[in-house]
């Protein structure tokens, strides 16, 4: 009988299929798993109702035991939220975030266009065969008082953001 060698995970799908498996049965949603310089390991996280730093102390110690036990090499772990542009990197993300401004660039142009910044919709309701079929649109102002509503499916993503509009300007005084 041989001695087993320590595994480390080399992938970053493996260390994300991980990462979901030992988030499963929370209500945190993992959004991305990341290695940084110096041996950072970066997890990114969201909670319905928005991250708290409880969050990320739960995840933390999680992680850091489930890490320890599966070998995973990192120096440093930081667990944090998406931030408010949040990558959409899921169906269920587009449907989550529905209404919301949205920056999409998408594979093939549009009217020599690829990146569209708009208000999130959808296009199809019903039945569809497979989620990446689902037809999403962004409601773009091409041009002063000219919006047009342009298609696409998740499948025809490169990557997608939430993009809101922040105001520091305050009260007036």
């Amino acid at each position: 009988m041989g001695c087993l060698q320590p595994f480390f995970f080399d992938g970053m799908a493996d260390l994300f299929t991980l990462t979901q498996q030992a988030l499963a049965g929370t209500d945190i949603e993992l959004v991305d798993v990341e290695r940084a310089p110096l041996g950072v390991l970066r997890i990114i996280i969201d909670h319905p109702q928005g991250v708290l730093i409880e969050h990320c102390e739960k995840v933390s110690r999680q992680l850091s035991y489930v890490y320890e036990v599966e070998n995973v090499d990192y120096r440093r772990l930081e667990v944090g939220s998406p931030g408010v542009d949040r990558p959409l990197r899921q169906v269920s993300d587009f449907v989550r975030f529905m209404g919301e401004r949205i920056e999409v660039k998408i594979k093939q142009p549009i009217d020599n266009q690829k990146v569209f910044v708009g208000r999130l919709g959808l296009a199809t309701e019903g039945t569809v065969s497979s989620e990446g079929d689902k037809t999403f649109t962004v409601e773009f102002e091409a041009k002063k008082n000219d919006v047009r509503l342009i298609p696409f499916s998740f499948n025809d993503v490169e990557r997608a953001k939430l993009s809101p509009v922040l105001d520091f300007k305050g009260k007036k005084r």
